[in-house]
This record gives C-alpha cells, structure tokens and sequence, in this order.
C-alpha cells in the first residue's frame, strides 16, 4: 500500500534563473517550479515583459501572468548596465540553470557570453530558447508561437480540406517548446548529478524544432509514399473512423472507433453490425480509403438522434468520444472535480487564482500548489539580501534604474 506524503518535489534543490521573456521558455521553468525547483524570474525594471499586456487582463492585473509564472520569485535587474551585469555575475553563481530566450547572439552583445558565464560558474546550465536555434539562415529571425506553428509543418495539418490552414486560438507553439524546455533542464540536471566532476553545458533549443519532433510520420511519408500531408477538417488522413458528428438535437462529439475491435462495437451500438464484415470497412486501410462513404452512414445515425441517446449508447458500448468541453464544461466535470484538476494558485490581489493542476501525479506524493506569478521586483530584498546587498544600497540601485 502507497502512503501519501507532503512532497517537494523531484527538482528539490536545483536553483533556476529565468531571465526569458513573454511565454515559452518561462513556461518551460514554471513546470520545473511546480516539481520542486527554485525558479528566480528576472525581469527589467520596468516590468515591461509583453506577457503582462496580453489578455485577459482585468483592471491593469496581468491574469495570465499570474497563471504562467506561478511558484517562481521575482527580482528586477537590468543586465545591460554595467552595475547590473555586475550583479548578475555574482548572483549566477549560486544558480544551477539559467534559462534565456534572447535572439541569438544578445547575450554575447551584452559581455555575457558562454564563456564569462562558466568562468563565474563552470557546472551552469545554460538553455537558450529561441525561434529557429542559434546557427542557420534563420537564426537571427525573430518569432512567435504561430509563426513557428506555420514552419514546421504543424499548421498545414489543420483546417478544412482544401481550404487555408488554420492557427489555433491559443499559442500551442510556445507550450511545446516549453515542454522540451523543462524537458532540457531536467535531463542535463539529471546528467550534472551524476557526476561532479562534469562541466555545465549550453542548450541549442529551437522551438520550431521542438514543434516539428511531433511530426513523426511525415518525412518518412513523404520520402516512401509521394505523399504530402495536409488539412482534413476533422477527419484524419490515418485513421478512421475519427470526426466531429452532429446530434438530431444540435451537440456535437468528437469520435474515435479506429481499432476494429472498437469499430465494431460501434457498428453494434448503431444497429448496424454487419458494417464492420463489410470489405470497405474491415481494416483501418480500408476505412481510410472509403471515408466518405463511412462518414456519411455514421453522420447520418447520429443525426437521427438526440445527444442523450447517442451518449448512451457509446457509453454502454465502451467508443471513445467526448463533446468539445469549453472551460465551463471543464470547471463543472465530475471527472475534473474528482482528480483536483483545477489548483487554487495563492495570489494578493484576489485571494487565490485558479490554474491547472501539476502534471504528472507521482504515487505517494502530494506537491503543494504554487503561488500566482510575482509582482516585478517582489523578492528584490530576499534575493539580492542573499548576496549581501543592504537595503540602502538597493534604494540606490532602484534609483538608477539597476533593478
């Protein structure tokens, strides 16, 4: 039998510095925050980071802010004057990662490159996050979510069949690179650990990289079949059945019966089980080639019903289905509720915030939610007080714009 216990977390110990700006490298320390580790968010003094101007924001609070930098700390410091590369120096020396997202080269234009910063700290791990990675072509471009979306292929996946591909209305993009981001950290963490005698190391992560490592099968399609992938709506190219059906009463539900097994359990629960012996719709290959034919019987059977029945009867047949949840639907789950997925986050200004829970759940162990993101400067005294710092000489630095 497990036994639960307060936990903090894998990560426990290691210290981060995440100087990153807007979404996705910050997103990438922010997951390593929620399993244990102790991430410092270093902004400019001005707290002028963007991610504190995109909605929703509610009388001047940054709410998203608030969500994607939870549990960390937050001090001021502007690297590019000279007493504040000063600082940084010295504070990055207690540090065992620094993560950065600065297009490629502006660290170096700031007399912090690599090599001064392993001089301070010769086991530093450096992740650097960026639109297209630090050599190429492209190295020098600047980036957003979408517009890594688009280059590595993942956009031309979606929308309509023959029609223009379509942006999600959210930036998948920057969560995926932030993923890989915590991704890095954990894995070279886990290689330093292992022997102290290792140096530290420089991450080259290019979050349109990190997009395209999803696209496993179209290279390979491509090279071995002539075929080049593209939008199907809600259909796939691979597998069928899979689509967004309609019910008699106006619900829709994403289906998926791409098993045989499951396509004829679907096949039974539709009245209709000899479609499953039926040679067009025997095998996945099959299906997928007359799709069309497929998708109209079953459009047609649950047009002939209301949401209701049509629940019913996939429950009892074990299909995998849902309707599309928005965050209401989400909120008011009984599955959602049940496992906690939804965190209260501490914050000043409201209390508490609600966020998503901590992926993954570990056996036996229990993490505490984290605190919302920090206010610019918020733990100025806590952080610099570590490296002696008095408070009247950070009057004196705040009044010349140092942090």
């Amino acid at each position: 039998m497990t036994t639960t216990q307060n936990s903090k977390g894998a990560l426990q110990g290691v210290r981060i510095l995440d100087m990153a700006t807007v979404l996705a490298a910050p997103v990438g320390a922010t997951l390593c925050a929620d399993h244990g580790a102790e991430v410092v968010k270093l902004e400019l003094p001005d707290g002028s980071d963007a991610l504190r101007g995109l909605q929703p924001v509610k009388d001047g609070s940054p709410l998203w802010w608030k969500v994607a930098n939870r549990g960390k700390k937050g001090i001021t410091l502007d690297v590019r004057k000279p007493e504040g590369r000063e600082i940084f120096l010295e504070m990055i020396a207690g540090f065992d990662v620094l993560i950065e997202n600065f297009r490629t080269g502006t660290l170096d234009n700031w007399g912090l490159d690599i090599e001064t910063l392993h001089a301070q700290n010769p086991r530093l791990i450096v992740v650097r996050l960026t639109g297209f990675g630090q050599t190429g072509p492209y190295s020098q471009r600047p980036g957003y979510a979408r517009i890594f979306e688009a280059m590595s292929g993942f956009t031309n996946l979606t929308g309509e069949k023959g029609g223009t591909p379509l942006h999600s209305n959210y930036p998948i993009g920057d969560y995926v690179a932030g993923l890989f981001c915590a991704f890095s950290v954990a894995m070279e963490v886990a290689r330093l650990r292992g022997d102290p005698c290792l140096a530290g190391t420089e991450v080259d992560l290019s979050a349109t990289e990190a997009l395209f490592r999803l696209l496993d099968p179209l290279a390979v399609e491509y090279e071995q079949l002539d075929y080049v992938r593209g939008p199907e709506g809600n259909c796939a190219s691979y597998t069928a059945p899979s689509n967004m059906y309609r019910t008699r009463d106006g619900r829709s539900l994403s289906l998926v019966a791409s098993s045989n097994p499951i396509f004829a359990r679907l096949c039974e629960a539709m009245g209709q089980p000899h479609l499953a012996r039926d040679s067009r719709f025997s095998t996945n290959p099959a299906r997928v080639k007359h799709l069309a034919t497929l998708d109209k019987i079953i459009a047609d059977w649950f047009g002939e019903h209301d949401m209701v029945d049509v629940v019913q009867a996939l429950e009892a047949a074990q299909i995998p289905f849902s309707k599309t949840n928005s965050i209401v639907d989400i909120l008011q789950d009984p599955h959602f509720q049940a496992r906690g997925a939804v965190l209260r986050l501490p914050d000043p200004d409201y209390g508490s915030v609600p966020g998503p829970c901590i992926v993954p759940r570990v056996a036996g162990q229990v993490l505490e939610a984290p605190t919302a993101g920090p206010e610019p400067g918020q733990h100025n005294a806590e952080i610099y007080g570590r490296l002696g710092i008095a408070p009247q000489r950070l009057e004196q630095l705040r009044a010349l714009g140092v942090v």
